[in-house]
């Protein structure tokens, strides 16, 4: 399965793999599944970071290099996957998270998202 995770998961993974739930790990950790990253996720890391959340507190770059160094692919954000949006209900208002719908809507991936307000979304979208 190629797995989208959403920008939480992300951060969880990298940092804090404790707060994964069991599904979320088994799915991650499984050699037969392909893991991707969006760049819209790094994107959201630096403006909240730079913002001063608490819960984005990470170096972008290092994140981004760890991530590529642990085998997820890169997955950037095309015109293509900003006319998705167009046909997405406004359920979920995050621009953030309605990009990573639209990325795996368009490029046939599964989003895995701990979101339950992203995860009343129809389409490919596993939420752990």
């Amino acid at each position: 399965m190629r797995l989208l995770l959403d920008t939480h998961l992300l951060l969880w993974a990298a940092a804090t793999p404790e707060r994964l739930s069991a599904p979320a790990m088994e799915l991650i950790e499984n050699p037969a599944n392909e893991l991707l990253f969006s760049a819209a996720s790094i994107w959201e890391i630096v403006i909240k970071s730079g913002l001063g959340r608490e819960d984005f507190r990470v170096d972008a770059r290092e994140l981004r290099q760890a991530l590529l160094a642990n085998g997820y692919q890169e997955l950037a954000v095309s015109a293509l996957h900003a006319l998705t949006l167009a046909d997405l209900p406004t359920i979920h208002k995050d621009p953030f998270d309605r990009i990573l719908l639209a990325q795996a809507m368009r490029d046939e991936l599964t989003l895995m998202t701990a979101d339950a307000a992203l995860a009343h979304y129809p389409g490919p979208i596993i939420r752990v």
